[in-house]
């Protein structure tokens, strides 16, 4: 079962001007082949059906704690693809063609279908699939694949860095260079513990250092990088068997961190869109209906 904390992993900054090109970029790494959507669902349905797990206990630790912290992952890429995409409409009366500067820009369906909010697809706006999830059943093989998604994703977070500068976008993308840096990291250590070769001397793919980036240099001069967080009050303890000793690029000790990131924001909380009559089209009136249901508890 999950615990579910209404806080985003790192703060986003406020939404300024609407870049619905930029949102559609993102998409990608939220829906695409190698999105935070898929190593979610491949991570967790590999720990889902891991047989044995008693006996490689680490190794299961492992897999599922880092399918948990994906949750936060897909949360925090919505809320930078709503951050995008407030203020985009062109007005509140909706007899008025609000929508009507959006054609041509971004995903149709994001202001047809969801009402300026993130979707379940790629940057063409094509849905998610779930043949994209790799499940062998051999741990040697599913932690190469996972190798594989979290450097595949890295490349696509690095081509979308370069498609925009807008300051929601670079804040989400800094934090996740590190934190998918660790996965990548995580899953060659794991696979040099089983089989001795050394997979962590591939890294970093492509060959640019996260402190490269400056919104990832404010997360590795914290040390984040050298921090696995784990996300429950009891399990998955054993991941410290496979997440010690020092970080290959510059030596930042490994450690396993217990509870939430220290980076961690607040809750998302987009604004209400009158235009695509989001939350309803007299909020004012949900506003006061949902304050009645509060006195009363």
């Amino acid at each position: 079962m999950y615990l579910r904390v209404d806080r985003l992993q790192v703060e986003l900054p406020m939404p300024s001007e609407p870049d619905p090109d930029a949102a559609a970029n993102v998409q990608e790494l939220l829906g695409g082949r190698f999105g935070e959507m898929s190593t979610l669902m491949n991570y967790t349905y590999q720990s889902f059906n891991f047989r044995g797990r008693k006996k490689v206990k680490p190794f299961y630790d492992l897999i599922a704690n880092i399918a948990t912290e994906e949750l936060g992952h897909i949360e925090l890429v919505a809320a930078t693809i709503n951050g995008l995409l407030t203020g985009a409409s062109g007005g509140e009366e909706v007899t008025d063609a609000p929508l009507k500067g959006l054609k041509g820009k971004g995903i149709p369906h994001h202001y047809i279908n969801s009402g300026l909010g993130a979707l379940a697809t790629n940057s063409l706006g094509k849905g998610w699939n779930g043949e994209y999830v790799f499940n062998s059943g051999d741990l040697v093989l599913d932690l190469l694949h996972n190798f594989f998604l979290e450097n595949g994703a890295r490349m696509a977070k690095i081509r979308v860095y370069e498609s925009t500068d807008h300051p929601i976008a670079r804040q989400m993308l800094g934090y996740l260079f590190v934190r998918g840096g660790v996965h990548a990291l995580a899953y060659a250590k794991a696979l040099e513990e089983l089989t001795g070769v050394d997979v962590k001397k591939m890294l970093p793919i492509p060959k640019i250092p996260d402190s490269a980036f400056k919104e990832a240099k404010q997360f590795t001069d914290k040390g984040m990088h050298g921090k696995l967080y784990r996300f429950s009050p009891d399990d998955f303890k054993d991941i410290s068997a496979i997440w010690s000793g020092e970080h290959p690029i510059d030596g930042t000790p490994l450690e396993v961190v217990d509870g939430l990131p220290e980076s961690a924001g607040g809750p998302a909380d987009p604004p209400e869109d009158k235009a695509v009559s989001s939350p309803g089209l007299h909020p004012e009136e949900l506003q006061e209906i949902a304050q009645r249901l509060i006195s009363r508890m």
